[in-house]
């Protein structure tokens, strides 16, 4: 049954074409992956459908009667003055209502009018009847608990529950969006970038619920790992055209890189075809001097070329940032923990911790949040001391640092400063060298602070570069990358010289990147060799 369709939808946002003619049919239970670079408009085709903005003349979006959609934004708007508990339990009013509404039948069985009279107190009785059902439907008495579990298998912590929401981060606060529209239930899914901030048992969590959502689910992810998990269709939005494809992430990959290679070959083939064809056209030219005959022969060969559908030339050699890390040799020992112990009042974060990192070594650090990641990496910088033990960096090491929330930035710097300063070079060769990071000319003006997280997260890694740093800690580095940014990362890393210690929550980045992995568990770092799959894999044996 379809659900939702989109038919000759065509975007225009100011002066820029965002898509045109874009044919979509949502059918019920699809599970749906929205892929596309970073701008592609993958948001404002879900803000489309959700009324935020409308399709230019001759486009129609079209619902099944009765279908409802719930739409969660990269950043949503709640009551800052609720906890997250709270803003939660108010996502679905229908629980509220049917539970007054169930009091006041309840509470007019006692009147004699009701009571004494049959007819109305068939009615009263009939009226409880579906009320409670729906109740209990809802979640009846449970539905506190119910939201309490959501909420803590989504990633937040028991403590953070009662918090206000203004206290909390926006990615926290993006989880009780969430929660809010799960409880609800509407028939389809819009979810922009769901997993930003989970930590992986959140990501698993959130995989299961997607997998087993009664409803239809359209989800717009950069996790390649998510996409390859719970889909069962994917739709990339690439110059303003909407493909569909059949199958996971990693089928649709092998399927498009097949297409363009048959497309390609069939173009060739036909400008081949019309090579010839123009050719033969311009000696009849010649010929159509001497006798007439050629010319009909012109006029019948240009209509055959004009019916003839052409092939568009695939564009094989996309432009995507131009990422590379240099680094150097240093020292053999690059890291050392010894006996390292930290606490924050009576809650123990490390206790004891030994690990040494050597030079070439691809490092993944992943724990639940609030596992103590961020705190590790603090302390290696300096930016936080140990309560007892040493941290010891190797004698020719330097630090090159990218922070998850970009904090690293000085927002009210242009763009084009922050490089001028950190590479010392002229204006010219900064605005050069921030083209191989996708800033058009116009950007680089720009103040950091109003540039998009991908953006941000482009000019971080720039800056990375410019460190000429050999020992590199990473903080999230994908969040905020769409997959061609995330991959060049990935080649990068590969063919540095340096040595890299990453946090990540991007499964597939950890398997594409590192060798081993090290995970904290109960203040302890627990060794994996290889990347996440052979850790889940071991993990699970040993469960």
């Amino acid at each position: 049954m379809i659900q939702l369709q989109l038919a000759n939808i065509t975007l225009i946002l100011g002066a820029k074409r965002i898509f045109e003619n874009i044919n979509w049919e949502i059918q019920r239970g699809q599970k749906i992956g929205l892929i596309g670079a970073n701008g592609a408009g993958k948001s404002s085709l879900f803000k489309l459908i959700e009324g935020e903005h409308s399709p230019e003349m001759g486009g129609a979006i079209t619902r099944a009667r009765l279908i409802t959609t719930g739409y969660l934004s990269q950043s949503p708007e709640l009551d800052s003055s609720l906890t997250a508990f709270d803003a939660a339990l108010a996502g679905n009013p229908r629980v509220a209502e049917v539970h007054a509404e169930l009091e006041r039948v309840e509470n007019s069985l006692g009147d004699p009018e009701v009571y004494g009279d049959e007819r109305k107190l068939q009615r009263a009785l009939e009226a409880q009847h579906k009320l409670i059902e729906e109740y209990l439907a809802l979640g009846g008495d449970s539905y506190p608990a119910r939201v309490r579990d959501l909420l803590l298998g989504l990633g937040l912590a028991q403590s953070e529950l009662t918090k206000p929401l203004s206290v909390l981060s926006g990615g926290q606060k993006k989880l009780v969006g969430l929660a809010r529209l799960l409880l609800v239930r509407p028939d389809i899914l819009l979810l922009d970038e769901p997993d930003n901030h989970l930590d992986l048992p959140g990501k698993v969590f959130l995989e299961k619920l997607i997998r087993e959502y009664e409803g239809t689910v359209a989800l717009i992810s950069h996790d390649r790992y998510l996409l390859d998990a719970c889909v069962t269709h994917i739709a990339e939005l690439e110059d303003g055209r909407l493909t569909l494809f059949e199958g996971d992430y990693s089928s649709f990959i092998t399927d498009k890189e097949m297409r363009l290679a048959r497309q390609e070959e069939l173009f060739q083939i036909q400008q081949r075809g019309f090579a010839r064809m123009e050719m033969a056209i311009k000696r009849y030219r010649l010929w159509a001097q001497f006798n007439d005959k050629f010319a009909t022969r012109i006029h019948a060969m240009e209509a055959r070329m004009a019916r003839v559908d052409k092939i568009d030339k695939p564009n094989l050699d996309r432009k995507r940032m131009d990422l590379r890390l240099s680094g150097w040799r240093g020292s053999n020992k690059v890291l050392e923990l010894a006996d390292i112990s930290k606490s924050f009042g009576s809650k123990q974060i490390f206790s004891n911790l030994n690990e040494t990192i050597w030079h070439g070594e691809r490092v993944g650090l992943i724990g639940a949040n609030g596992a103590g990641k961020s705190v590790l990496l603090k302390m290696i910088l300096g930016q936080e001391q140990p309560d007892a033990g040493e941290i010891k960096i190797g004698p020719s090491i330097s630090i090159g640092h990218y922070a998850q929330e970009h904090e690293t930035l000085d927002f009210n710097q242009t763009v084009l400063d922050a490089v001028r300063y950190a590479g010392e070079m002229s204006e010219s060769r900064a605005a050069a060298f921030l083209l191989h990071y996708l800033f058009a000319y116009k950007q680089v003006s720009q103040k950091i602070g109003e540039l998009s997280g991908g953006e941000r997260s482009r000019l971080q890694l720039a800056l990375v570069v410019l460190s000429g740093a050999n020992f590199l800690l990473l903080d999230e580095p994908t969040n905020n990358l769409d997959i061609a940014s995330a991959e060049v990362l990935e080649r990068a890393l590969e063919e540095f010289e340096g040595t890299v210690l990453v946090i990540s929550h991007d499964r597939y980045f950890l398997d594409r990147t590192v060798e081993r992995l090290l995970v904290i568990d109960n203040g302890q770092l627990i060794e994996y060799q290889g990347g996440y799959s052979d850790y889940l894999e071991k993990k699970d044996i040993h469960q």
